[in-house]
Order: C-alpha cells, then sequence, then structure tokens
C-alpha cells in the first residue's frame, strides 16, 4: 500500500528519533524538509518518512529500526523495514 504523503503521517512518523537517523540528515531535514513542508505532497524525497518518499541519501546503515513500531507503518499495514537504506524497504 502507497503511503500518503501529508502534514498528520509526518508528525506520526518515527524516522527523526530512530537510531539509525545521522546527524547528518538531522541537518539535511531542518534544511530542506522545514522550507518545503507547504509542498510535501509533490515532494520526491525528503529525509523523512522513507516509507512515502525513498531511502535516505545520508542514512548508510542499519543501527536499529523502528519501523515496526511506526504509527504509519501500521496505519499503511506495512510489511517491511529498513525504508531509510533499501528502497521499499527490505524484502
Amino acid at each position: 500500500m502507497r503511503v500518503d504523503k501529508t502534514m498528520e503521517n509526518m508528525k506520526s512518523c518515527l524516522c527523526l528519533i530512530c537510531p539509525s537517523y545521522t546527524t547528518i540528515c538531522m541537518h539535511k531535514n531542518k534544511t530542506e524538509n522545514l522550507l518545503n513542508i507547504k509542498k510535501i505532497k509533490s515532494k520526491k524525497h525528503l529525509e523523512i518518512m522513507f516509507c512515502a518518499f525513498d531511502k535516505s541519501t545520508c542514512i548508510h546503515e542499519n543501527k536499529g529500526c523502528l519501523c515496526s513500531r511506526c504509527p504509519v507503518h501500521r496505519k499503511y499495514e506495512l510489511n517491511n523495514e529498513d525504508y531509510c537504506i533499501d528502497s521499499g524497504g527490505v524484502r
């Protein structure tokens, strides 16, 4: 199921507190995402909510995954994890 790119989903997303989320991503997130938050539906990539967008450009190592505990993951009945390092999550 495709995850909707909405503010509601972004606020529920656990990516920002994931152990794999890097400091570099945090900096990119502040400059990239927050400036374009109103255009979330038209964005092709953001460094958050990887299950809705695409894998990260700054996370390269799994240091722990919170996907299975994420409200967005449950809401859309997703089956995969590691959306940040594998497009579409690990199969």
